[in-house]
């Protein structure tokens, strides 16, 4: 299956998907790297030190820092690193829903993290995105 480029498509077959998993950011000491890597969906270095998405269970066992709580929806539709807008057009959406949105685009879907509370209320917000690009 080829990537999407193009926003309109991208847009008509969104196809979110609430995961079951509820996730947590949280920093992670470079000694922790080791023995939590397996467990985390995502690492990043940044500036300031590692951190990682990762189950909250995970999280809470290991004793780590954590703020809010996420659950993650995943975008079925197969979309290119290279396409335009789509982050835009989703992360607006929600914005405009009043519902925070971190995105992590991987190699073929994109992955949005939204507080646990709103969950259900994203997935309904993307599959009105979803439904209107249809009908447009």
């Amino acid at each position: 299956m080829n990537a999407e480029v193009r926003l309109e498509k991208l847009l008509q077959n969104l196809d979110p998907h609430l995961q079951g998993e509820a996730w947590v950011f949280a920093p992670l000491q470079p000694q922790q790297l080791a023995e939590l890597a397996e467990e985390c969906l995502c690492l990043f270095r940044e500036r300031e030190g590692p951190s990682a998405i990762l189950p909250r269970a995970s999280a809470e066992r290991a004793g780590l820092q954590i703020g809010g709580t996420f659950r993650q929806i995943t975008l079925q539709v197969h979309s290119s690193l290279e396409a335009v807008g789509l982050t835009a057009a989703v992360a607006g959406e929600l914005a405009a829903a009043g519902i925070s949105a971190n995105v992590v685009a991987a190699l073929r879907h994109d992955h949005i993290f939204v507080p646990e509370q709103d969950a259900q209320r994203a997935l309904q917000v993307l599959r009105g995105l979803g439904n209107r690009a249809q009908y447009s």
